[in-house]
């Protein structure tokens, strides 16, 4: 039997997840990736059991866990430092069947593309749909182009070509020119309301007594959190209700101090640790309405470039991993690819959609800005908290304890 061919546009997790899990099943598969490097934007990703287990099915979840931070503890808190409420990782494995665990984001790319075969990965390759073929004909694969990038070279494969896959994955990111080409009509990601900062520093030396603790801040319009990675350092991260594109300071350090350098321990040390260049800052999206579905033709679509959504719940990293590896489960050597991209739609849109309007609802939430309505919101996180421990972890009932499809 003829070996398919599949073709991964876009190098981040979720693609590079989805190259592992079809190579896993016997595909050929190529990445291209538009940057020079596999260079992930990011900083910190959670990973919660739903996630290490989709990465268990293709022999990366003991490795993941073994360099990434199980947070014996999390907290929620208010700028003040008075504490909401608690909870631990004991509590996420009694819940969910496995804790939370937090990674550097380059740590899990350079693991995944580890495990691809030598030349699989092609960097400096930014690439286009041409046509998305027909999985009805098998003498009709889809169609993608690189495109020459200025100076007339591509970083690891010269001109550009065009090539053509059995099945394409577009994993190109939240504004996929994939997505567009396949539904042109579909509205666009809409901004969720607020911004949302990244960096990771070496932890500082905590005053004694004190200890970093993973932990979340809710203030009036906006959130602080920071997470220990396993390594010493420390994953930080803010957002802020403000306009589409509102850039106040060029350095967003200065930005960042403005706003949260008065809040409790850690966060003003953590703010002396950090380089302006260090800090990422991106608006953030969210699907504006679900998709037609996450397929056409022979291409399907996975992780942002089809869902995006707010960071409130930890999911985005962790539906494209979900998405990867039922693909790959779905779209067996020997399967009808048809019924397989037509089961992998079935099986994904409706769930990632749920975790879309999840996570948006949690993202409202930390837009209010009232003082009133803060005080009220902290007061029933508090009241809620002592009525039920686990609150925090609540808002993750069906989505953590979720399980990949078996292997046949």
């Amino acid at each position: 039997m003829r070996q398919r061919t599949a073709i991964v546009i876009g190098g981040g997790i979720g693609g590079l997840t989805a190259a592992v899990a079809l190579d896993h099943r016997g595909w050929s598969v190529t990445v291209l990736e538009r940057a020079a490097a596999l260079e992930p934007v990011g900083a910190g990703i959670g990973l919660a059991p739903n996630a290490q287990r989709a990465l268990d099915t293709v022999g990366a979840g003991d490795a993941v866990r073994a360099t990434a931070a199980a947070q014996p503890a999390g907290e929620l808190r208010l700028p003040s430092g008075r504490l909401l409420a608690r909870t631990d990782n004991a509590a996420a494995v009694r819940r969910f069947g496995g804790p939370v665990v937090v990674a550097h984001r380059a740590d899990l790319v350079a693991l995944l593309a580890g495990r691809l075969p030598g030349g699989t990965v092609r960097t400096g390759a930014p690439a286009h749909l041409v046509d998305e073929g027909d999985p009805l004909r098998d003498d009709r694969p889809a169609r993608v182009r690189t495109t020459e990038p200025e100076g007339g070279r591509t970083a690891s494969e010269g001109r550009a070509e065009e090539l053509t896959a059995d099945l394409v994955v577009a994993a190109d990111g939240i504004h996929s020119a994939v997505r567009r080409t396949l539904f042109p009509g579909h509205p666009e990601p809409r901004y969720a309301g607020f911004t949302a900062w990244r960096f990771v520093v070496p932890a500082p030396a905590a005053p004694a007594g004190r200890r970093y603790a993973a932990h979340e801040t809710w203030g009036p319009g906006g959130v602080w959190g920071s997470v220990p990675l396993h390594d010493g350092r420390v994953y930080a991260y803010a957002t802020a209700a403000v306009p589409p594109g509102e850039r106040t300071d060029a350095d967003q350090r200065t930005e960042l101090l403005r706003r949260f350098g008065d809040w409790h321990h850690p966060v003003p040390d953590l703010l002396a640790a950090v380089a302006p260049v260090a800090v990422l800052r991106n608006d953030v999206h969210t699907a504006a309405a679900p998709p037609p579905a996450f397929h056409r033709g022979r291409v399907a679509l996975l992780g942002d470039a089809v869902h995006p959504m707010t960071p409130n719940l930890g999911q985005g990293g962790c539906q494209a991993i979900e998405d990867a590896v039922v693909l790959a489960h779905e779209a067996a050597p020997d399967a009808d690819l048809s019924a397989a991209l037509a089961s992998y739609t079935r099986q994904r849109l409706p769930r990632t959609m749920d975790v879309v309007r999840r996570a948006e609802r949690i993202g409202r939430l930390t837009t209010w800005r009232s003082r009133p309505a803060c005080v009220l919101r902290g007061a029933a996180m508090a009241a809620t908290a002592r009525l039920a421990p686990d609150l925090v972890l609540r808002g993750l009932d069906g989505i953590a304890d979720w399980r990949p499809p078996a292997a046949p």
